[in-house]
């Protein structure tokens, strides 16, 4: 920490009889002027830079940068940000974790000690995304998911179980405990970070990246943090700093307070979408205005949570009295609340209403004006109110062309004419139909809203009153309830509303990360074999945060995200083309119509039982919560620094990405000769990419398996064998609603090897491209990369052979992978892309301008080839965007970055 502290900011505080050091801000405004109507969020970057003043990464131009950007609003000046702490999920967490042990063979194989590689500052590891809805509606739900979920993955938490006591700095948290982002809201933050130094105690913002997007939840809490890939996590943990430029602060004006009848996810629904059509992609936003009084921690996460949908690096909400409020709730100790008040205040950084920072640009939304709301059938920012539901169902029914389109197949039972919007196919073994727009699956499951009592609590009180009027969950309906954390089963039960969504179908089906990421599970076979039969177009509902296609089961092609009390209502009605704010649910036991608003429940109804929420719930669910069950106990542990690979394992495998590492990187040069391996449209998302969801036992992953003697009914999901790139790259890109444009309209991971003119999967072809030496591309649209901070979308393209891929624009996450994998990202000037310029794909490409000399934005000229030796010339940018990822990108990415300065 040992700052250089030219502006002399070294300060001290008393809280509670005991003594902080800290870096002041108001001292350092005595030198840089006036810096009080910076947004809070920049202030904590601008005290992160005081704390590591070095000289080097950290000069006093960087202080002034801050101070010019008042002016300005924005500013090219790139940083150094060193985050006090790491989170990790399982899924992004195991290749992690085996990066970090092939690194400690890499160091071992050069005659370094294997402990040269250890995290250098804290990092947590939630296991929270390998638990699957196998069973649900059933009291025995829950105990016999986490017995299938620790028999699929005790190769996995093996692993896990050694890193935690192989690695220093590195605590995991065991299977069955909650979600990351809760466990982080709950438990882990603590809003001021407190470590010694040379005797002394310095107090800091808690700041941290985290290898999931919905990191950002925890700045509802005022605590600054992130989604980045496990790569740049990885590095962050070894010491390097994050390079960033310093971003533009969009602030979010919020007044007045939401209506009766309406929730947190219909507002979270509502800034998504005014946030994503204003365009805060790569930006902060920090949520401001005299709304926030009338706006409960919860729902502050419920909004931060979602970032990632609105395209911002974060949603931040400054420390307040709400704040504190949640502190005590949740069980933090007194001290910690007195820390965090009195360090807030002395910075600056308290949340003050009545002040407005200067923001590079504002919205504005009065609460008043939110009303019910969704948002799908495929992307999050498409919001839908509550009444359009149903049109806006028979608009995909129309763009699909269920009636038309000879494409669609229709099985034998049923001609193309008899398949229609209104086209009823049988469930075998029961009286019931099902048809277009039905719901199979409604889930209350995910971060997002999990974390928020008064909307949790509402949907028991749905619940209750629907079993009280006589209404029940379609049988069609696959329920669940996967609740963030142990909690939320604890204030169900003291309002004894957990009986009551039992009743219906929501039984605890596990604590983790289940539907939104596509841990749904299998559909029951009748309503599997239907929606085959009748090649329906079906939809699931659920509280998450996100409904890409494929994502959330491979069946259901509408996926719609709402609030946990209407996932209850869509489970009573059984379908999606209905309109809730006019039409019966279904009949009381008399008969009579039932509506949404006959068992919707008052605001001052959530209220009374949001307060039986109380501190000592927190504090028993966590008293232990690094211990894990009998399972988790019992697993076998090696005992050893560097980690003893099973040449067996499908699950865990020493990667090929530090092969030579002791090696000088080779020379940037330019790339001629390259093959474009895929061609993509807009909105191309990390779950395209990276594989994930279900394994295909025909696809080049699935065949792998069977090949090492893996039965079928044990291939588990891509994300638990992230730990092994045999598996992940032959699943990259190979998503079943991935559209190739090379692939003459075929769905899935397809695409044309353009020397032999054949059609197979693009893994075969990136493989037989590598058997003669040739370099490929991918060339893309708009938004590449959009989604979660998976590193196996920037690790499988590398291990594909992709050289670069030019889109015409990235995702941040996404793009900053790109580099750290080394594969060069490159942008299309305005208004070009690959349609616009009649590429084809079956073009040969030459890159000029690749040298060692690469400059964050500089142009490279292309030139496509054709057959008939036509060429097609354009300028490209290069989005290496800062001096250091030209560095990393130069070692072979920054991980082998990080290793060649220890080698060396």
């Amino acid at each position: 920490m040992a700052s250089q502290d030219s502006l002399k900011t070294r300060s001290s505080l008393e809280v509670n009889g005991a003594t902080y050091h800290y870096y002041s801000l108001p001292k350092a405004a005595e030198s840089l002027g006036d810096i009080d109507r910076l947004p809070v969020s920049m202030k904590v970057l601008l005290e992160n830079l005081l704390r590591h003043e070095d000289g080097s990464t950290v000069k006093k131009e960087d202080f002034n940068a801050i101070v010019d950007w008042l002016k300005e609003r924005k500013s090219d000046k790139e940083i150094e940000y060193r985050p006090a702490r790491v989170l990790m999920q399982d899924f992004t967490g195991v290749p992690a974790v085996v990066d970090l042990a092939a690194m400690r063979d890499a160091v071992a194989k050069a005659g370094l000690p294997a402990d040269k590689i250890n995290p250098l500052s804290a990092v947590d590891l939630v296991i929270d995304h390998s638990v699957m809805v196998d069973k649900f509606a059933s009291p025995q739900a829950f105990e016999e998911n986490v017995k299938i979920e620790m028999e699929r993955n005790k190769e996995r938490y093996e692993f896990l179980r050694w890193g935690q006591k192989a690695f220093n700095n590195f605590r995991v948290v065991p299977p069955g405990t909650g979600i990351c982002h809760q466990v982080n809201l709950e438990y882990l933050a603590k809003v001021v970070w407190t470590s010694e130094e040379d005797g002394n105690t310095y107090a800091y913002p808690d700041t941290l990246v985290g290898t999931d997007s919905h990191t950002t939840m925890i700045n509802g809490l005022g605590v600054l943090g992130w989604g980045v890939g496990g790569i740049e996590a990885e590095a962050a943990m070894l010491g390097q700093p994050i390079s960033m430029l310093i971003p533009e602060v969009v602030g979010f004006r919020l007044d007045g307070a939401l209506p009766e009848g309406v929730t947190a996810t219909d507002l979270v629904l509502t800034v998504t979408q005014m946030l994503r059509k204003k365009g805060v992609v790569g930006k902060f936003v920090e949520f401001y205005g005299p709304g926030l009084a009338n706006l409960p921690l919860a729902d502050r996460a419920t909004i931060a949570n979602m970032a990632p949908e609105y395209g911002a690096t974060c949603g931040f909400f400054p420390v307040d009295q709400e704040t504190l409020t949640y502190l005590k709730l949740s069980g933090r100790d007194e001290d910690t609340i007195a820390l965090v008040e009195a360090y807030a205040k002395a910075q600056g950084m308290w949340g003050d209403a009545s002040k407005e920072p200067v923001f590079t640009d504002t919205l504005e939304l009065n609460m008043s004006t939110v009303v019910p709301s969704l948002a799908g059938p495929k992307r999050p920012q498409d919001r839908v109110s509550l009444s359009q539901l149903s049109d806006s169902f028979d608009l995909l029914l129309d763009s699909i062309g269920v009636a038309e389109d000879p494409e669609m197949g229709a099985p034998e039972s049923f001609s193309r004419a008899e398949v229609s919007d209104d086209t009823l196919v049988p469930l075998e073994g029961t009286e019931h139909h099902l048809r277009h727009g039905d719901v199979v699956i409604a889930a209350i499951t995910s971060c997002t809203n999990t974390s928020n009592p008064s909307v949790m609590l509402a949907a028991g009180l749905v619940a209750k009153k629907a079993l009280e009027k006589g209404l029940q969950r379609k049988p069609w309906v696959k329920s669940s309830l996967a609740p963030g954390s142990k909690v939320v089963t604890d204030y169900l039960k003291a309002a004894g509303l957990n009986i009551y969504l039992d009743k219906l179908g929501f039984d605890l089906v596990g604590y983790g990360c289940t539907t939104c990421i596509g841990n749904s599970g299998p559909l029951p076979d009748d309503v599997s074999t239907a929606i085959d039969k009748g090649d329906l177009v079906v939809s699931s509902v659920l509280s998450g945060n996100r409904n890409f296609e494929g994502r959330i089961h491979p069946q259901v092609k509408a996926n719609w995200l709402a609030s946990p009390p209407l996932v209850v209502a869509f489970a009573l009605a059984g379908t999606t083309r209905i309109d809730l704010s006019r039409e019966p649910l279904g009949e009381d036991s008399n008969g009579n119509p039932v509506y949404l608003k006959d068992i919707w429940p008052s605001t001052k109804e959530i209220k009374a039982e949001v307060e039986k929420v109380v501190s000592d719930m927190f504090r028993h669910q966590y008293a232990n919560v690094f211990d894990g069950d009998e399972h988790w106990q019992a697993l076998e542990i090696p005992d050893s620094q560097t980690y003893e690979w099973n040449d067996d394992s499908t699950y865990v495998a020493n990667p090929p990405f530090f092969l030579g590492i002791d090696e000088a990187p080779e020379e940037l040069k330019d790339i001629e000769g390259a093959h474009v391996l895929a061609i993509f449209g807009d909105t191309i998302t990390t779950d395209h990419i990276s594989p994930a969801g279900a394994i295909k036992p025909d696809s080049p992953a699935g065949k792998y398996l069977q090949e090492q003697g893996v039965d079928i009914r044990d291939f588990n999901s891509y994300g638990s064998r992230r730990g092994n790139h045999e598996v992940m790259m032959r699943g990259t890109f190979a998503n079943i609603r991935i559209k190739n444009l090379m692939a003459d309209g075929r769905e899935g991971g397809y695409t044309v090897h353009v020397p032999s003119g054949e059609s197979m999967s693009i893994y075969d072809a990136a493989m037989r491209y590598q058997e003669d030496d040739t370099p490929l591309i991918v060339l893309a649209g708009k938004e590449y990369g959009t989604g979660s901070s998976r590193d196996w979308a920037a690790k499988g393209t590398r291990l594909l052979g992709v050289k670069a891929v030019i889109a015409e624009s990235f995702e941040r996450i996404h793009r900053s992978n790109l580099v750290g994998m080394g594969v060069l990202p490159l942008q299309f000037d305005q208004g070009d892309s690959a349609q616009s310029l009649g590429l084809k794909g079956t073009e040969r490409f030459t890159l000029k301008g690749l040298s060692n000399d690469i400059k964050p934005g500089q142009q490279i000229k292309v030139t496509a080839e054709k057959d008939n030796g036509d060429t097609v010339e354009f300028v490209v940018t290069c989005r290496i965007d800062t001096a250091n990822e030209a560095r990393y990108f130069l070692s072979g990415g920054i991980l082998h970055h990080v290793l060649r300065q220890l080698i060396a």
